[in-house]
C-alpha cells in the first residue's frame, strides 16, 4: 500500500469537507461582491449622473482594491496566517456591503467598492492555498475546485438577488423597502453572508504548513492528526520541515528570484501567465456587464437579468463537472481543452456582433438569427471557461509554488490577475461604443488562442503531487 493510499484510508473526510465548505464561503463572497454590480448600473448612472467612463470607473473600483488585496494577502498570510487573512477579508466584505448600499456620492461608492475589493482579492488567493494545504494530494484538485463552484454560486446568487429585487420593485431604480431603491438593496444583502463567513471561520484550524513555518510544530501536528491521523501527521510534519530546511528563513518577495541565475523563477512567470490569460479571455465582461451587454443588443432589462442567471447556472454545472475530472485527467489537459473551446466560441460571438445594426430607437440590434447565435455561443464560452480556466487557474496557483515561496508567488500572481481583470473590465464600456463589441470579442478570442500555446510550453502537470514535491 502506498503512503498516499494509507493516508486516504485514515483521512477524516467529514472534517476536511467541513473545513473546505467554510473556507470556500470566501469564494461565494468573492463571486457575490464581483457579480452584484451586474444589474445595478442603471441605478448608479441615475443616482450619480454617470457617463460611460464614470460607469467604468465605478464598476472597476473593486478591481483596484482586489489587486492590492491579492498582493497584500499573499504576504500577510505568511505573517498572520491563512485563517487570519480570511477573517480580515470577511470583515472587509461586511463593511463594503453597508457602505456601498448607503453611498451618497460616486466617491463614497468607489471607496466602498475598493474596500470590498480588498476582501475579494484576499479571499481569491488565500482560500485556494488554505484548501490545498489541508487536503490529500489525490483529491486536492477536486476539493480546490469547489472554490470556483462557490465563486460562480456567489455570482449566480447576486444575479438571482438582482433579478428578484428588480422584479419585485418594478425595476432596479424603483423604490423598495425604507424608501431605498432596489439597486441599493442589491449591495446591502451582501452583509448577511459576510457575517456568516466571519462567524464560521472561528471554528476551523489554521493551516498546518503555516504553523510549521512559524515553528509551531505541536499545533501543526495536532491539526494534521485530526485531518489524517497521528502517524500520517508525524510524517507530514517531517516532510514540511524538510522542504523548508534547505533555505529556512522568513518568507520574502526576494525568494521569487533564483539565486543561481539572478532571474525571476520560471514557476513565477508561469503563475503570472495563468493569472493574466484567465482575464484576457474576457470572462468578466460577461460577469460584470452581462445585463448591459444583452440590453445593448435589444433584450429588455428583465430578460437580460434572466440571461445572467442562465449563464450562472451553466457555469456551476461546468465547475461541478471539473471537480470530477481534474484529479483523473489532470490540470494541463483541461486548460488546453478550455483554451481551444473558448477561442472558437469567442470568434463566433465576435462574428455575430460584427453584423449588428442600429434599430429604429437608436439601440443596437443583431439581425436575423444572429442574436440567438450570440447567446448560444456566449453561454458555450462560459461553459468552456468553467470547465477549465475558471477553476483550474485557482487550483494551480494554490498548489504549484514550493512551500517557501507560496505566499510571495501568490502575491505576485494575484496582483497580475486583478490588474488584468481591471484592464479588461474598465475598458469594456467604451468598447461597446467604439470600436465596437465585435473588435472586443475578436481580441478575447485571440488571447484564448495564445493561451493554448502558453499552456503547452510553460505549464507542468501537478496532479497527484504532494505540495512538498513542488519545484520552482
Amino acid at each position: 500500500m502506498s503512503a498516499e493510499t494509507h493516508a486516504i484510508g485514515r483521512t477524516n473526510i467529514g472534517f476536511i469537507f467541513a473545513i473546505v465548505a467554510i473556507a470556500t464561503i470566501g469564494g461565494f463572497m468573492f463571486g457575490y461582491d464581483s457579480g452584484v454590480i451586474n444589474g445595478t448600473q442603471k441605478g448608479l448612472e441615475s443616482a450619480f449622473d454617470l457617463g460611460a467612463l464614470g460607469i467604468g470607473i465605478n464598476v472597476g473600483a473593486i478591481l483596484v482594491g482586489s489587486a492590492l488585496g491579492a498582493f497584500l494577502a499573499g504576504r500577510m498570510s505568511d505573517l498572520i496566517g491563512r485563517r487570519g487573512v480570511m477573517m480580515l477579508a470577511g470583515l472587509l466584505f461586511l463593511i463594503s456591503a453597508l457602505l456601498a448600499g448607503a453611498a451618497g456620492s460616486s466617491a463614497m461608492f468607489i471607496i466602498a467598492r475598493i474596500i470590498g475589493g480588498l476582501g475579494v482579492g484576499a479571499a481569491s488567493v488565500i482560500s485556494p492555498v488554505y484548501i490545498s494545504e489541508v487536503t490529500p494530494a489525490s483529491i486536492r484538485g477536486r476539493l480546490s475546485s469547489i472554490q470556483q463552484v462557490m465563486i460562480i454560486t456567489g455570482l449566480t446568487g447576486a444575479f438571482v438577488a438582482n433579478f428578484v429585487l428588480a422584479r419585485y420593485a418594478g425595476g432596479s431604480t424603483a423604490t423598495l423597502w425604507f424608501d431605498l431603491p432596489a439597486w441599493r438593496w442589491m449591495f446591502l444583502l451582501q452583509a448577511i453572508p459576510a457575517a456568516i463567513y466571519i462567524l464560521a471561520l472561528l471554528i476551523i484550524p489554521e493551516s498546518p504548513r503555516y504553523l510549521v513555518v512559524k515553528g509551531k510544530e505541536e499545533r501543526a501536528h495536532a491539526v494534521l492528526s485530526r485531518l489524517f491521523g497521528p502517524e500520517e501527521a508525524t510524517r507530514k510534519v517531517g516532510e514540511i520541515r524538510d522542504s523548508l530546511a534547505a533555505d529556512h528563513h522568513r518568507p520574502r518577495l526576494s525568494d521569487l528570484i533564483d539565486k543561481t541565475t539572478g532571474r525571476i523563477r520560471p514557476i513565477v512567470w508561469t503563475g503570472i501567465g495563468l493569472a493574466i490569460f484567465q482575464q484576457f479571455v474576457g470572462i468578466n465582461v460577461v460577469f460584470y456587464y452581462g445585463a448591459t451587454l444583452w440590453e445593448a443588443v435589444g433584450f429588455s432589462e428583465d430578460y437580460a437579468l434572466q440571461t445572467n442567471i442562465l449563464s450562472g447556472v451553466l457555469s456551476i454545472g461546468a465547475c461541478i463537472a471539473t471537480m470530477f475530472l481534474v484529479d483523473k485527467i489532470g490540470r494541463k489537459p483541461l486548460l488546453l481543452f478550455g483554451s481551444a473551446g473558448m477561442a472558437v466560441t469567442l470568434a463566433i460571438v465576435a462574428y455575430a456582433f460584427s453584423t449588428a445594426v442600429t434599430g429604429a430607437d437608436g439601440g443596437v440590434m443583431l439581425p436575423g438569427s444572429n442574436g440567438i447565435v450570440a447567446l448560444i455561443s456566449a453561454n458555450l464560452y462560459v461553459i468552456f471557461f468553467n470547465l477549465s480556466w475558471g477553476p483550474i487557474m485557482w487550483v494551480m496557483l494554490g498548489e504549484m509554488f514550493p512551500n517557501q515561496i507560496r505566499g510571495s508567488g501568490l502575491a505576485v500572481a494575484g496582483l497580475a490577475q486583478w490588474l488584468a481583470n481591471a484592464l479588461v473590465s474598465v475598458s469594456f464600456p467604451s468598447l461597446v461604443i467604439s470600436p465596437g463589441l465585435a473588435v472586443a470579442y475578436f481580441g478575447y478570442a485571440f488571447f484564448a488562442a495564445v493561451s493554448f500555446f502558453f499552456v503547452r510550453a510553460m505549464v507542468r502537470e501537478t496532479k497527484g503531487r504532494e505540495l512538498e514535491q513542488m519545484e520552482g
